[in-house]
């Protein structure tokens, strides 16, 4: 007991302003990568691997296992190795998320498309009560040349009848999603990547068809806003940042909208940037809802 005492006192003796930035800057990190990690695939996989670890640091600390520890050290390397490529996706996604942050950015570069946004929620409302399946995205940052060149270009102005037309049963363009850019319609029966991360299949809608995996695919691989309209249930979902809100109404559509395409967008220092990513970054899934709101 008097050695931990002494340890703990010359520890804290040389403990510093640069420790705690230290620990903390660890800690964030930590904390990122679960958060990234949290409701994919991997995350069972990162359960077990905690679990193995745990296992073996107990076996090799209270027995003495000479081969087995020899095994351990002489495997290690390769597990390193081998830890990029069993997560290569998560790490993908989370770099790109890193690379698309606004803190990169100015806000001002953000498409303005709040002149459309009211004529797309009047054509969602009028799809949803016609229970015709919809796939609407907003371009912000991240460019989708890529998905735009997989369907069939208009360079259209929005217009809710144009809108109705395209999503209209049955007909050539109805099949696919229709990206927004800016105030015009860029293309339309676009072909996007379809979701991974397995959110959908623990949700408790079943009505989640192509189109929502669709929708929440381009959210986690851009920084795009995709609004989909069942077509079983007529209900309104958006997708954005990896994240899908579940029957909203055309109301709630419209400030969503609102938020992410302002009519004015007001001048931001870095720094201020800086913090409302990092508050996003650490704020629970209830407080982004809110914030949404």
């Amino acid at each position: 007991m008097t050695n931990w005492t002494a340890n703990l006192l010359f520890l804290l003796q040389r403990f510093s302003w640069a420790s705690a930035i230290d620990i903390l800057l660890v800690t964030m990190m930590f904390f990122a990568v679960l958060r990234w990690l949290r409701d994919t695939q991997a995350m069972a996989l990162v359960r077990g691997l905690v679990a193995l670890i745990i296992l073996v640091v107990l076996l090799t600390s209270l027995i003495n296992l000479p081969a087995f520890t020899w095994l351990l050290r002489a495997i290690l390397p390769a597990l390193i190795l081998a830890i990029p490529v069993i997560f290569a996706p998560e790490i993908r996604q989370a770099l790109e998320r890193l690379g698309q942050a606004e803190v990169w950015f100015p806000r001002s570069k953000a498409v303005a498309t709040a002149s459309v946004s009211p004529k797309v929620v009047e054509a969602v409302k009028r799809l949803a009560r016609r229970r015709h399946g919809a796939l609407i995205v907003f371009q912000r940052i991240t460019p989708l040349n890529e998905a735009i060149a997989t369907g069939v270009l208009l360079d259209a102005y929005v217009s809710p009848e144009l809108l109705l037309q395209i999503f209209y049963p049955n007909t050539p363009l109805h099949d696919g999603a229709v990206i927004i850019v800016g105030n015009r319609i860029a293309a339309a029966a676009c072909v996007l990547p379809l979701s991974s991360s397995g959110i959908l299949a623990h949700s408790p809608e079943r009505q989640m068809g192509l189109r929502h995996r669709a929708a929440l695919g381009i959210a986690e691989v851009s920084d795009a806003v995709a609004v989909v309209v069942s077509e079983e249930t007529g209900s309104i979902s958006l997708a954005h940042g990896g994240k899908m809100f579940h029957r909203i109404s055309a109301e709630r559509l419209q400030r969503l909208l609102a938020t992410y395409f302002p009519e004015e967008v007001p001048s931001r220092s870095v720094w201020q940037t800086l913090w409302d990513f990092l508050r996003r970054l650490m704020a629970s899934p209830q407080q982004q809802e809110e914030d949404e709101r």
